[in-house]
């Protein structure tokens, strides 16, 4: 199964006040492991950044100077996640702006069924804990010690391990690995074993020189318990 693990960062909250998009992260995932594949872009959002945003993700107004616009990057951007879901952690914001930016120039909005919020998993697993990254990152043994300031690649290298642990771990399922990866059983929706293989009934009775053995070790024994 391949997904895709994305994150955004952005001049502001909100793109109806006419925040935009300033950096794309992504990372590939096959049966929830990366692959090594990666996007990264940074984006002119052909505005000024607010300083709230930049105190939290680092980026500056001097470091998109000369960066390519959202029109410019989003058919790599699709390429690379082309039939793929989408797991981001708090989703919506991540679809809102990209959504957002779809309409502007005029393309196809990507469907909500596509993404794969992590957030609302975390929710289900831990209700009433806290469930930022970095919460999660702590309550699930996952390194986040280089993350000094958001950013989208390796918020996404650090979500897809949170992501592993979320499904289960890489024992994922239980599901044993039989030619490379686990067969899936259509009836039970778990893991597949093969075939047994059927083999002659082994023989089980004594030949006559145990049997003499037997007899033999039997007449040795003083007091039985079978003759009291």
């Amino acid at each position: 199964m391949r997904e895709i693990v994305f994150d955004t960062e952005t001049t502001g909250l909100d793109p109806s006040q006419g925040h935009r998009l300033v950096q794309i992260g992504a990372v590939e995932l096959i049966d929830f492991l990366p692959t090594g594949r990666e996007y990264m872009t940074l984006i002119n959002p052909m505005r000024p950044m607010d300083p709230g945003a930049a105190a939290v993700h680092g980026i500056t107004d001097a470091m998109l100077e000369g960066q390519p616009i959202f029109d410019a990057v989003i058919d790599d951007f699709l390429a690379f996640v082309d039939g793929a879901n989408l797991v981001a952690h708090n989703a919506d914001f991540d679809m809102k702006f990209l959504n957002f930016e779809l309409k502007k120039i005029q393309r196809p909005v990507l469907p909500k069924t596509r993404f794969v919020d992590t957030l609302e998993i975390a929710r289900r697993r831990f209700p009433g804990q806290k469930l930022s990254l970095d919460a999660l990152c702590k309550r699930l043994g996952v390194d986040n010690s280089m993350r000094e300031h958001h950013d989208a690649l390796l918020d996404c290298q650090i979500l897809a391990e949170v992501y592993l642990e979320l499904r289960g771990g890489r024992q994922h399922g239980l599901g044993f690995q039989a030619g490379g990866r686990a067969k899936k059983n259509l009836a039970t929706n778990g893991p597949a074993f093969d075939k047994p293989i059927r083999r002659d009934p082994r023989p089980h009775a004594p030949n006559e020189a145990e049997l003499a053995a037997h007899q033999a070790f039997i007449k040795r024994l003083k007091s039985p318990i079978w003759e009291n």
